[in-house]
Order: structure tokens, then C-alpha cells, then sequence
């Protein structure tokens, strides 16, 4: 599959295999030896996910050269700064079991992230990870990021399905070639997405399902997405979208579908900041 050229100039698989709340880790290393097996070559893990030595494990047992592989992770809020965010970062290297990341990613735009940040620009000079980028930024905040660091980040990964398209977040991160990565790119399965009439009647047309439907849609507009299941046939189907090609029609009918709001995540959310923080939000 072609990759998506990150604005430092590293190659990035647009189609991966993400893992969060794969809670089991004997459930979580069997779905990344399938995923890899069907030929995923990108895997999206996060500190918070506890998942990460699992992860390692299956790429270890894949018999897959490292260097094929493009490893994400991310440092959660309650490490950010940075002394935090080098110290989770090296037990991220360990669990993991390799000696450098792909991208790391800031999960958060909360805390001292401004000390992440300048904790992951020595790591990404050092060599340790070949880019480094954010979750969630709504623009003021990358905004802020970008104008006061030095380091322009190479991804931010988004709520991005149907129904939360991101419009303008995505075309002001064109201005600065920040790539997007679809979180919950169904939606975790809200607003009846796979069996939407629309997604079915447009994937019925190429033989594929609203799921296949949806991830082509994201490839079509240059987004990369991080899938999950722990389904062996569905982590396959949702690998098969090289295959058909949606029309400028299609295109325009499923963006018509956005809300224009969050379903899943309100990062500027006052009680999301807190329950994120671990602290009860009281009016």
C-alpha cells in the first residue's frame, strides 16, 4: 500500500492497526500477529493502553524484520513535562522491546505538554524517534505549538469518522503539512455506522461493507486511520481497500454526513479535562 510522506520526510503507512482498549494482553499479542500477518506494517499502541509489552511481543514473534515495522506510541497526561516524558518514554522503549519509535505522540493537549515537547524534539534529534507529533489538538492549540517550538509536528491524531469530519482542523493543518490519523474511525460504533444506509448502499456498489467503505473514504482524502478488532476476519476485511477506488459522488455524499461535532472525545470539555486528570469536576 502507498504510504503518506511525513513533512520530515519519513514514510508512513496510511492503513494500521491500532490496539487501545485491548485491556487482555494474550488477546492483544493474538491481535497484532493476525494484523501483521495480513500484512499491516503499522501499529498504534499508548502508554495508558497497557498494552504495550504485548505489542512487542507478537512484532517479536512475527518473525518481521523491526525496521518494516512503524511503531506509535504516546506519553499520557499525568507524564507529561519533561523529565516525565523521557522517563515514559525509555519504559515505553523497554516494553516495547526496541531501541527507537516510529512517532511518538503527545496524548493529550493538557498538562505541561510544552515540556513534552522539548523532551521529544531531543529525542527525535537524537534519533530515538523518527517523528514526533500530537493527539487532539484543536487549532489554537497546535497553533500555539507550532509557533513557539521548533519542531513542526509531523501527525495529529484525531477523532476522525463520517459523522466528525474535522473540516476545518484539517485544512488549516495543510498549512503546515501536519498529517492526520483517524482515531475511532467508526465512530466506536455509534450512530448505527455499519449499518448505515448511505455507507451500505455505497459499499453494496463495489462489494465491500460500510466499514471498507469507510476506511476508503479516509485513503481518499490522505488520512491515515488505525482500525481496531480483535476479529481475525474482520482485522482482514478491513486491510482490503486497495482494490476499488470511491467516486467523486461517493466522496460527496458521505461528507455530507458530518456533524460537525464530537461523538466520542469534547477535548475543550470542562469535564472531560477533569475526569482525564482523574479529578472529580464539580459546577
Amino acid at each position: 500500500m502507498e504510504p503518506i510522506l511525513l513533512n520530515n520526510g519519513i514514510e508512513m503507512p496510511r492503513l494500521g492497526f491500532g490496539v487501545f482498549q485491548i485491556t487482555d494482553e494474550a488477546v492483544c499479542k493474538e491481535s497484532v500477529l493476525e494484523a501483521i500477518n495480513t500484512g499491516y506494517r503499522l501499529i498504534d499502541t499508548a502508554a495508558c493502553y497497557g498494552n504495550e509489552r504485548a505489542v512487542g511481543e507478537a512484532i517479536r514473534e512475527s518473525g518481521i524484520d523491526r525496521k518494516e515495522m512503524f511503531l506509535v506510541s504516546k506519553v499520557w497526561i499525568q507524564d507529561a513535562g519533561y523529565e516525565k516524558t523521557k522517563q515514559s518514554f525509555y519504559k515505553t522503549l523497554k516494553n516495547l522491546g526496541t531501541d527507537y519509535l516510529d512517532l511518538y505522540l503527545i496524548h493529550m493537549p493538557y498538562g505541561d505538554y510544552y515540556g513534552s515537547w522539548r523532551a521529544m524534539e531531543e529525542l527525535y534529534r537524537a534519533g530515538k524517534s523518527k517523528a514526533i507529533g500530537v493527539c487532539n489538538f484543536l487549532p489554537d492549540r497546535l497553533a500555539d505549538l507550532i509557533l513557539n517550538t521548533e519542531v513542526i509536528p509531523a501527525v495529529n491524531q484525531i477523532e476522525t469518522h463520517p459523522f466528525c469530519q474535522q473540516k476545518e482542523l484539517l485544512a488549516w493543518m495543510e498549512q503546515y503539512d501536519v498529517k492526520a490519523i483517524a482515531w475511532a474511525p467508526f465512530a466506536e460504533g455509534r450512530n448505527g455506522i455499519f449499518q448505515n444506509e448511505q455507507l451500505s448502499r455505497i459499499g453494496a456498489t463495489y462489494g465491500k461493507t460500510p466499514a471498507q467503505t469507510v476506511l476508503r473514504w479516509l485513503w481518499q482524502k490522505n488520512i491515515i486511520a488505525i482500525p481496531k478488532s480483535v476479529h481475525a476476519e474482520r482485522i482482514r476485511e478491513n486491510f482490503e481497500i486497495g482494490d476499488f477506488e470511491l467516486s467523486e459522488e461517493d466522496m460527496r455524499v458521505i461528507e455530507k454526513m458530518d456533524l460537525g461535532k464530537s461523538l466520542i472525545l469534547d477535548i475543550q470539555s470542562l469535564e472531560e479535562v477533569y475526569r482525564l486528570k482523574g479529578i472529580t469536576f464539580e459546577q
